[in-house]
């Protein structure tokens, strides 16, 4: 066993090595190479806490599921509820940014799992981050429910579909425009958020 294996954080400095990686570029592409190098640890001893590729994805995700978000817009009780729902899609969208930025994600987006067929391994990193986004959605709608702000039932339902929402949105700040698309954009998400706070068949 690596020496380094045996060293106190290890683990964690792995877990927070990939983690940063996704964070900064979400089809980052998690090599235990690539990781390792991140981590400044050694790929055997990588290999020693995380034996595959895929291993390592599924539990820098699970990882990463419950973080609390600083300053969720869920949290502002000075808001009325639907504001707040649509003040988090908002900050989901905020990361995607506008023009050549939006761009540059579609494209990276593309690139990685759409102009070629992913491997196996890729295809589970990105349904992991597709997991991920809805249940921070679900989250979002479970608090609400929980307050008894909006009907409950249908949360994963309703957390799909403002997941389809928004990649929609993010999708069509990447392609040319002839208008500043703030005012339609905002319009979609409060038709959205409408939808799901009130009336959701099931709910």
């Amino acid at each position: 066993m690596d020496v380094e294996s045996k060293e106190p954080g290890t683990r964690s400095k792995i877990l927070i090595a990939a983690a940063t990686m996704l964070g900064e570029n979400p089809t980052a592409r998690l090599s235990v190479r690539a990781v390792a190098a991140r981590a400044q640890v050694s790929t055997g001893s990588l290999r020693h806490f995380f034996p595959t590729q895929r291993e390592l994805i599924e539990t820098v995700i699970a990882a990463m599921y419950d973080l609390e978000i600083p300053d969720d817009p869920i949290n502002d009780h000075s808001l009325a509820p639907q504001e707040r729902l649509l003040a988090c899609l908002q900050m989901l969208l905020s990361h995607v940014g506008v023009g050549a930025r939006a761009r540059e994600q579609w494209g990276a987006l593309y690139e990685a799992y759409v102009a070629t067929a992913p491997s196996e391994d890729e295809a589970a990193t990105y349904l992991a981050l597709d997991r991920m986004g809805r249940h921070r959605i679900e989250q979002w709608l479970s608090a609400l429910v929980e307050e008894g702000a909006i009907p409950a039932g249908g949360i994963e339902a309703r957390a799909r579909f403002l997941s389809t929402v928004t990649t929609g949105i993010m999708t069509e700040r990447a392609l040319p425009s002839e208008t500043v698309r703030v005012d339609s954009e905002n319009e979609t998400l409060r038709l959205a958020v409408h939808a799901v706070t009130s009336g959701w068949p099931g709910a």
